[in-house]
């Protein structure tokens, strides 16, 4: 079931996203400039950014770790298996948290997609006829209906 439209912009959303988690070390995969990604450099000197195109990781980025990985304005311009690779090769070695913003309908990817992945549908935004779809973090035991009890209890 797809979320309804927020009523904040992706900016927002994004901005929203950096202060809850805070990232020491962040990856930006897409879109070059993003005014909430450079607001929370602005303000969080020690953060280190780190970029690549929509593409796969170049060798310096690829062996490294970071907190949050923000795919913006990248899904769109790959062919689904490619960003698939990618996607699912940052999720997997590269990043304790990812986050999408895609539109889904200027790519080759479904909401289902996602969460083949482990992901989920958080927000959807809508401007001008455009709709993006924002996809956070992967699931884990944080998400389960009771953390509190995950590796306490076998069911």
């Amino acid at each position: 079931m797809s979320e309804p439209i927020s009523p904040r912009t992706p900016q927002q959303a994004l901005a929203a996203l950096l202060a809850r988690y805070a990232p020491k070390r962040l990856l930006l995969v897409g879109a070059s400039r993003l005014p909430a990604v450079e607001a929370f450099i602005h303000n969080h000197p020690q953060c280190q950014l780190a970029h690549s195109p929509a593409a796969a990781l170049p060798a310096e980025l690829a062996g490294q770790r970071f907190d949050l990985a923000l795919f913006v304005d990248c899904l769109e311009h790959l062919p689904q298996r490619t960003g698939l690779q990618l996607l699912a090769g940052v999720r997997n070695l590269n990043a304790s948290r990812v986050a999408v913003l895609v539109d889904l309908e200027a790519s080759d990817w479904q909401e289902t997609d996602f969460f083949a992945l482990a992901m989920q549908n958080r927000a959807r935004f809508q401007r001008e006829g455009q709709t993006l779809t924002q996809v956070p973090d992967w699931l884990n035991a944080k998400f389960w209906a009771n953390p509190e009890n995950f590796g306490k209890y076998w069911w």
